[in-house]
């Protein structure tokens, strides 16, 4: 080897270890790594950008610094890794993850990418705490069963009693608990303290909320998909609680919301709702979003509906386009079999916009009732009429409500919005 070629080998040498020294500790993810780096590391966090992006570039300093430092105070191997995807290379791993805007930071752990994004402080700061928060063990270790009955009963639990925590079986529940932390407490007894529960090998209950003594044994197979796809089943309710702070995370989601507006102490609706669902709604869970929602906090919608929040309980759906109010007394109707099921299928079918429009279909038409509330009129509000179809007040100029809850979308002050760009 004559000397030119060895000085070339050297400073490709020093490129590479100058380049790695200062921005190593932000891998760039491409179709070849992307599944050997997020395989592989317990957390990872992945900034998917665009260089042409101003607040790409805002942020990317800031990322690559957080890097940094994560690496510098968290030095484990695959304990948390800082990864990036130029979107505009990377187009493929764009669309499979759905990215609509830039710069998008998602989180993952153990390869599973966690529908909630950080939406946190865009600061190294803020970045690196959110990192050590990830970095915590996701299993509480409790040192006696009678602990185990002066837990959070208003949170699901997944309890494992194991022999040892260098285990197979341990290591597994570990890492189902990483993935699944956001949705479930995982306690853990090991050793002497489980030794009565073992009887029969190593075991793993589900503990639902507000009990004590129904635990609910894990029998699948012991591998980590099995296991967090049961974990998934038991603690990720159909039904959830939409609040101001995860509103825009749900509303990314791109589904229509079906949203009981309820007071705070009423939960009895909320019982009834959960129960229609569960009973008769399950397979419409991938097409709209069960949520419920405090009607003293989300007062403007129900205003927008031309409702106060002395009416509640109120059902509606938000199709991101309009909002329709269910068309029967929520408190009498809400459990009879059938009209929350229809009232979706006559949104997915278009019937309820194409009503509110032009009245009923013509094969399900009823006269049309006389209105007398002069209020109501005015309010473009479909009046309840007893055992008949609620009727829109027909006119030109008569539309559903707008959407309320699409304005609750990601900002445009942060973020570089693709579908304003196409």
């Amino acid at each position: 080897m004559n000397k030119l070629n060895i000085y070339l080998i050297f400073a490709l040498f020093l490129v590479e270890h100058i380049s790695n020294a200062v921005y190593g500790e932000v891998i760039s993810l491409n179709d070849n790594n992307i599944g050997s780096v997020l395989g592989g590391s317990d957390i990872a966090i992945v900034n998917f950008y665009a260089d042409w992006c101003r607040f790409s570039q805002i942020l990317a300093p800031t990322f690559e610094e957080a890097g940094k430092k994560v690496k510098e105070e968290l030095p484990v191997p695959g304990k948390v890794v800082f990864a990036k995807v130029d979107c505009d290379r990377e187009t493929g791993i764009a669309g499979r993850y759905r990215i609509n805007k830039y710069p998008t930071l998602k989180l993952f752990r153990g390869g599973n990418i966690v529908k909630k994004e950080y939406r946190g402080q865009r600061s190294v700061e803020a970045l690196v705490q959110f990192a050590h928060e990830q970095a915590k063990d996701p299993v509480h270790e409790v040192t006696s069963l009678d602990a185990l009955n002066e837990i959070d009963g208003k949170k699901p639990h997944i309890i494992g009693y194991f022999e040892s925590k260098t285990s197979d079986n341990y290591r597994l529940f570990a890492r189902a608990a990483n993935i699944m932390r956001d949705d479930c407490e995982f306690l853990a007894a090991v050793g002497l303290v489980s030794e009565n529960e073992r009887s029969g090998g190593d075991r793993i209950d589900y503990r639902p909320p507000n009990t004590k003594q129904q635990d609910e044994t894990y029998t699948g197979a012991l591998n980590l998909d099995s296991l967090t796809q049961w974990a998934t089943n038991k603690c990720t309710p159909i039904v959830r609680e939409i609040t101001f702070e995860n509103a825009e995370e749900l509303t990314e989601e791109g589904l229509p919301f079906v949203i009981l507006f309820h007071h705070p102490d009423d939960t009895e609706s909320v019982d009834t709702f959960n129960r229609v669902v569960q009973e008769q709604l399950l397979h419409e869970k991938v097409n709209v979003n069960f949520l419920v929602a405090d009607g003293l906090k989300f007062a403007h919608p129900l205003h927008h509906l031309g409702k106060s929040t002395d009416d509640l309980p109120i059902l509606a759906i938000d199709s991101f386009r309009h909002m329709y109010l269910f068309p029967h007394d929520v408190k009498k109707d809400l459990a009879t079999p059938g009209l929350v099921k229809q009232f979706i299928e006559d949104l997915h079918s278009g019937k309820l916009h194409r009503e509110f429009h032009h009245g009923p279909d013509p094969t399900t038409a009823s006269p049309v009732p006389e209105i007398n509330d002069e209020s109501d009129a005015q309010k473009n509000i479909p009046r309840d009429t007893s055992d008949q179809p609620q009727q829109p007040i027909q006119s030109k100029n008569t539309s559903p409500p707008e959407s309320t809850f699409k304005k609750l979308a990601p900002s445009r002050n942060r973020y570089t919005i693709l579908r304003d760009e196409l």
